[in-house]
């Protein structure tokens, strides 16, 4: 892996409406924090459902800024999976090991977001990350880096429990004509090694952390039980969960979301 990063962090769905998209999460069985607002210069709030190591980010603007400027791009073609993020441990070393390499990288950019807790009281939660440029999205997903100054503030333990039995995220699905490229794209991006599982060319970022599998879309619409109609041509198409309690698939703002048995 690229210096600083330890695996995949979070997956961020960008949407319209935030309140409507929470309710439609809530109601595959996800425990949502309380909307977050992030710093002005960022311009956007969020709502987060956390697991163990990783977690959900539902993601829309509040304010246009530049800093959301490609997340207003997204928005106006779609909802749905824009971005995964991976851990860094240091978001100013990740940056100048991605210049050194030749890459525009963007930041670091640091901001926070108030933490309303379940006990009334709030914390601040404070980030720092660095981003790929938006070329180098890798099969239509966008790729950043993020340092969590405050852990405790985000990982939440009575946040931490959801209905549906959701503990990790096991793999990001991206739909893309070109799978093996877009494996191979994202594996020189971030120092790791590109595989084929089956229909699936797969990127390993952690041995407990996610993957990211690429295939055409009608493979994952097959394996998330939808039409596939309703997901992107090229992009992120769908999420698959480890979960104690199997259930079938679930689809909230043109994302499918698929349980796996841990």
């Amino acid at each position: 892996m690229l210096p600083t990063l330890t695996g995949l962090d979070h997956l961020v769905v960008a949407v319209r409406d935030l309140d409507a998209a929470a309710a439609q999460w809530a109601a595959l069985g996800f425990t949502l924090s309380p909307r977050g607002l992030h710093s002005a210069h960022i311009g956007s709030a969020n709502y987060t459902m956390m697991f163990g190591e990783d977690y959900l980010e539902l993601l829309g603007v509040v304010t246009p800024t530049p800093h959301n400027q490609a997340l207003r791009d997204f928005v106006d073609a779609r909802e749905g999976l824009d971005r995964a993020a991976f851990t860094t441990t240091d978001a100013g070393v990740g940056a100048d090991a991605l210049r050194a390499r030749g890459v525009d990288a963007v930041g670091p950019v640091h901001f926070s977001r108030p933490v309303p807790l379940p006990d009334g009281n709030e914390a601040e939660a404070r980030f720092s990350v660095f981003r790929w440029p938006v070329a180098a999205r890798v099969g239509g997903l966008g790729i950043f880096a993020c340092q969590h100054h405050t852990r405790d503030a985000v990982w939440v333990p009575s946040l931490q429990a959801h209905a549906n039995g959701a503990t990790r995220i096991r793999r990001v699905l991206v739909a893309t004509d070109d799978p093996a490229g877009s494996a191979a794209a994202l594996a020189a991006a971030i120092d790791a090694a590109a595989v084929q599982d089956g229909h699936f060319h797969v990127v390993a970022t952690a041995p407990t952390r996610g993957a990211v599998a690429f295939a055409p879309r009608d493979v994952i619409a097959r394996l998330a039980q939808c039409d596939a109609a309703v997901l992107p041509r090229e992009g992120g198409a769908a999420m698959v969960l480890g979960t104690a309690t199997p259930r079938a698939p679930g689809f909230a703002t043109g994302v499918a979301v698929i349980f796996e048995a841990n």
